[in-house]
């Protein structure tokens, strides 16, 4: 038996944060000689940050980077390290990593497949590396090898493929196998998004039964640039079993995840492979490095096994993960943005108390993970003798202020709810009344156009000066205390513009704006009788859950609520699908629908259906500039990072003529 131990590392990195990035890399590589590993893989881009945008095309940045790898070179010796960073070859900018071996850039290997769907922008920063191409470049005062290339270090032949290479039919590693490989390090920065850790994990244990070889998957975790979260999750597989599987959703700046790897049994595998070889005469692609891999004469047991969480096998995992991903995005960016604590505007329903619940459950995890010391100081917070003593909780009302603010509309319901709420998350409660506000708001307005107002004339002025009117109060909080205003808007009224601007829409963040009404809903009651492991449930949720969503800005006697103004959320969120992430017709989605919804008259499916698409057409300007919002799935609205729409269009008039056709046509 030939055991090498290798270690990938997941890293919470940020853009451009030159020093940090390097110090966390240093870390990195201390750690894993520490633990005894030879190899180390480390994410995707984790010198200058993977979310670093236009900035990758300066002249300056490059520079930077290389200089930065100049720094961390050094403190390679007696272990070979995958470093990632953008690299300048010729007339091209190129995603690499740099292959380190024990105090050298032995090379660097570039990516040769972009991500460039969705989320992802990278053919605009970078060019794809043409599959066979060599070449040298200058790093420093000599010239370095680059391009596709494999490494015989030690006696282990290693190779790359740089996140999306892995996910394309044609991956990088069939060629590799085919040219002798025995590890294939994957650098990567893949976000966040449900059920996407069960597809990472076949790639890595079907890679590594494909090509008979080792598969190390390193990983970005936390929110690194803004929109993006990273779960973290290294990946350690070979020959088709799963050796390891490092922790996701961490607070750490750094997750190691080691294993050992039997060279011999790869070898025994590599025999039985069935695949024309290249000869290294023809392909002139490997670079011998002078390093001698250090040998395992006393494995540890199971290094790092698979750290997957208890929650990870229950039957709430989606919830589980909504839970955690948003969390540990609010956190880190509330730190990154270097605010102290959040503040929200709290309504007592569904999306603002959802909003406050994520905010303690992020400062609870933190706590727990980090220790309250920590996480207060990443926060910017004063740390109390009590406070450092004493339980998580205790750092939740320095961090989480409520607001619930009045008006004549608002009821003792939702005053309730909103209270009882913030007591059981422990956060700081303030209530105000802008009744008086609003009234001279109508009064200034009423004098200079010449008229009272009246709800049969102007209902959507008067609900609107309501919500905006809520917004200057918890600004002001937000700037005294130094915090985070946090947008409490949802997908569902994104989709169709059911939102204030200046009002409900206002904060620095926006982490429900990729969720829609009805899954919120679901989880709220999921956390008031359940809730994440080791958080529990939060029974106060009962007092929101019961009440039917309402936006409370009309007189009570008018029984607003939120699916009388708009349609019911279920139909509402289908049709969204249907029409913008399905991209069909007003006509096709009407049908679907009808098919969909039995218990709903046709004719209310198509009201309904061109509610929605006229209301679509017309909002764009608002989803335009929302506060950022968090990347969960591919049924985000955010334009600036997933589904992009005209702010100006024809809106539908001739596919909604077809739909009124077709619906009066089986009347």
């Amino acid at each position: 038996m030939h055991l090498i131990r290798v270690a990938g590392c997941a890293l919470n990195q940020t853009p451009l944060d030159w020093d940090g990035n390097r110090n966390r890399i240093l870390a990195a590589i201390a750690a894993a000689r520490d633990a005894g590993a030879s190899i180390l893989c480390l994410p995707e881009l984790c010198i200058t940050g993977y979310g670093c945008e236009d900035a990758f095309q300066s002249p300056g940045v490059q520079r930077l980077a290389l200089e930065v790898l100049g720094e961390i070179v050094p403190a390679t010796r007696g272990i070979a390290v995958a470093v990632g960073l953008p690299i300048r070859f010729e007339s091209g900018l190129f995603d690499a990593a740099a292959f380190v071996v024990d105090g050298t850039i032995a090379g660097i290997a570039c990516k040769q497949n972009l991500a460039g769907d969705g989320i992802h922008y990278e053919p605009r920063w970078f060019r794809p590396w043409v599959r066979g191409r060599r070449g040298t470049v200058p790093v420093g005062d000599r010239d370095v090898a680059i391009g596709d290339l494999r490494f015989a270090c030690g006696g282990i032949r290693v190779g790359f493929e740089i996140c999306e290479d892995a996910w394309v039919a044609d991956r990088p590693g069939a060629a590799l196998a085919a040219r002798g490989i025995d590890l294939i390090l994957n650098p990567s920065a893949s976000h966040f998004a449900f059920d996407k850790d069960e597809i990472r994990r076949r790639f890595v244990q079907d890679g590594s039964r494909a090509f008979a070889a080792g598969y190390v998957y390193a990983n970005l975790v936390g929110n690194e640039a803004g929109r993006a979260i990273y779960d973290g999750g290294v990946l350690v597989a070979a020959a088709g079993r799963m050796l390891a599987a490092g922790r996701r959703f961490s607070f750490a700046d750094r997750v190691l995840t080691v294993a050992d790897v039997d060279v011999d049994a790869l070898r025994l595998a590599q025999c039985r492979l069935a695949v024309e070889p290249v000869a290294d005469a023809v392909e002139g692609d490997r670079i011998d490095v002078p390093f001698a891999l250090s040998r395992v004469t006393s494995p540890v047991v199971a290094p790092t096994g698979d750290a997957r969480d208890a929650w990870e096998y229950g039957g709430h995992v989606k919830e589980e993960e909504f839970t955690r991903a948003v969390a540990l995005g609010l956190f880190d960016y509330a730190r990154k943005s270097r605010s102290r604590g959040f503040v929200v505007s709290a309504s007592g329903g569904a999306d603002s108390s959802a909003v406050a619940c994520l905010v303690a459950i992020a400062v609870r995890l933190a706590a727990g993970e980090l220790s309250v010391v920590e996480a207060a100081r990443r926060l910017g917070l004063p740390v109390s003798d009590a406070v450092a003593d004493d339980a998580a909780h205790r750092l939740v009302p320095a961090t989480l202020t409520c607001v619930y603010q009045a008006t004549a509309n608002s009821g003792d319901v939702t005053r309730s709810a909103a209270r009882g709420l913030a007591e059981a998350l422990g956060a700081t409660f303030h209530e105000f009344d802008i009744e008086a506000i609003v009234r001279g708001y109508e009064a200034i307005v009423s004098r200079a156009i010449g008229w009272p107002l009246s709800w049969d004339r102007d209902d959507v002025a008067l609900q609107n000066i309501q919500a905006r009117v809520r917004s200057p109060g918890v600004w002001m909080i937000a700037n005294i205390t130094g915090a985070l205003l946090v947008a409490t808007s949802n997908r569902s009224e994104a989709a169709v513009g059911y939102a204030t601007m200046d009002g409900d829409t206002s904060g620095g963040i926006a982490p429900l704006a990729g969720i829609d009404k009805a899954y919120l809903r679901r989880w709220l009651r999921w956390l008031e009788q359940g809730g994440p492991e080791g958080i529990g449930p939060i029974p106060a949720l009962a007092a929101v859950n019961v009440q039917a969503p309402t936006a409370e800005l009309r007189p009570a006697a008018s029984g607003q609520t939120d699916e009388s103004d708009l349609m019911p959320y279920d139909v509402l969120d289908a049709i969204e699908r249907a029409a913008i992430r399905d991209k069909q017709t007003p006509l096709e989605s009407w049908l679907r629908l009808c098919g969909e919804f039995r218990g709903h008259d046709s004719q209310q499916l198509a009201a309904w259906t061109e509610r929605f698409f006229v209301l679509w057409s017309r909002n764009q300007w608002k989803r335009e500039r929302y506060a950022p919002s968090f990347h969960l799935d591919d049924e985000n609205l955010d334009p600036k990072t997933w589904c992009r729409f005209p702010i100006l269009s024809g809106g539908f008039t001739r596919e909604l003529a077809d739909l009124r056709a077709a619906v009066a046509a089986t009347a």
